[in-house]
């Protein structure tokens, strides 16, 4: 195996860990990396580490300043608006093409995906927030359009971040309750090859969705709002 090809493959390895370490918040909005230190504490060189800070800070998930200093991209209610507003455009028109092109082994997918929803409240956590990404990841890999899938699943990685907000808003119960319901109508309109309805309800779903939420409630608070958090939701 050549130089080049050993840090690609350790860049690669960096690359997933800090993007994992983002997405789950264990790496917090605005933070700082500490260079050196990661690359002893996942046991490569520095230029590895490098690569990947390279490719994370081209799929903007961390900020590379003048001075070198690398971040870990802030959160804004700008981003958060964008990547509904991209959701919003993309995951109807997947959904739709699922109902077309599902296959008899992703409608048990689906299904086993639905089984394990949970409502996306403090109660449930991190887990519901899971459960819930995996059951729309299960519907629009069906669409079998792997541009669309792949735009989905990174807007869904840094939508997550958003996600996990949302867990202290003051929502209460009645709208989890909802958003659990639709999905199974989502799921039975896919089943049955209805396109153009299934895609229409994905569209209020996200309308309404917890990442909706999180938008507003950022752009509130940009506009000096704060939501209150009720201890019911």
């Amino acid at each position: 195996m050549t130089g080049a090809n050993v840090f690609s493959s350790k860049g690669g390895l960096a690359y997933s860990e800090l993007r994992r370490r983002i997405t789950s918040g264990e790496l917090t909005p605005g933070s700082r990396l500490s260079q050196y230190e990661l690359a002893e504490e996942m046991g490569m060189s520095i230029t590895p580490l490098r690569e990947a800070i390279r490719r994370l800070a081209s799929e903007d998930w961390v900020v590379v300043d003048a001075h070198r200093d690398v971040r870990v991209a802030p959160m804004s209610a700008t981003e958060a608006r964008d990547l509904l507003e991209a959701r919003y455009s993309l995951e109807p028109s997947a959904t739709e093409l699922a109902a077309r092109r599902r296959t008899e082994r992703e409608i048990a997918a689906m299904r086993a995906a639905a089984d394990r929803l949970l409502p996306v409240t403090r109660t449930w956590g991190e887990e519901a927030i899971t459960a819930h990404r995996a059951f729309h990841r299960a519907i629009y890999a069906a669409s079998h359009n792997s541009v669309m899938i792949r735009l989905l699943d990174d807007l869904w990685d840094k939508a997550d971040r958003y996600r996990l907000i949302g867990l202290e808003l003051p929502a209460g119960a009645e709208p989890r309750t909802i958003d659990l319901n639709e999905h199974h109508r989502i799921l039975d309109l896919v089943i049955s090859g209805d396109g153009a309805a299934a895609a229409e309800l994905v569209r209020s779903h996200v309308r309404h969705s917890l990442g909706a939420m999180v938008t507003n409630a950022l752009e509130d608070l940009e506009r000096g709002y704060s939501p209150v958090a009720d201890p019911s939701a």
